[in-house]
């Protein structure tokens, strides 16, 4: 039972960074059509293991950088140098990891030919246009606009 409160506690911080952190909703879009492109591409088992841990390691660094601000802005929210040094190399941390992950989907998808093979996949069933197009406004409404919390 304890496990399972635990668990329960981590998919809150989870959800509490979906509501509050604009960057991680730009990270899980990302994400999204990361995936849906992979999976458009056909990506092997091996490319698909590539792209879960590089994934899934940016958005987990985003949720650390994400602790670290809020432990900082717990101890002072007043200007103080030392505060921003610890903020601003939390950001760079996840900066230069997102650049590496970007490098490579690159390589997987371009070298690959995979993101060709997906893309002539949409063009070969335009009905594909609709839900991406619908997805893409989304996709912005969620990232800039979070949801509202009703018991604040």
């Amino acid at each position: 039972m304890k496990e399972l409160r635990r668990f329960k506690y981590a998919l809150e911080g989870i959800f509490t960074a979906v509501k509050t952190e604009s960057h991680f909703r730009f990270h899980l879009v990302a994400a999204f059509y990361v995936f849906l492109f992979a999976y458009l591409g056909d990506f092997s088992i091996t490319e698909w293991c590539v792209l879960l841990i590089t994934v899934g390691s940016v958005l987990a660094l985003e949720l650390v950088n994400t602790a670290f601000e809020s432990l900082c802005d717990l101890y002072s929210k007043e200007q103080n140098p030392l505060i921003k040094r610890i903020k601003d190399i939390a950001a760079g941390a996840v900066l230069i990891f997102a650049f590496c992950a970007a490098a490579v989907a690159v390589f997987l998808f371009l070298s690959t030919g995979k993101l060709q093979s997906g893309i002539m996949r949409i063009y070969q069933n335009p009905l594909w246009f609709i839900p991406l197009g619908l997805s893409a406004a989304g996709s912005v409404i969620f990232i800039i606009f979070p949801k509202k919390n009703k018991h604040k």
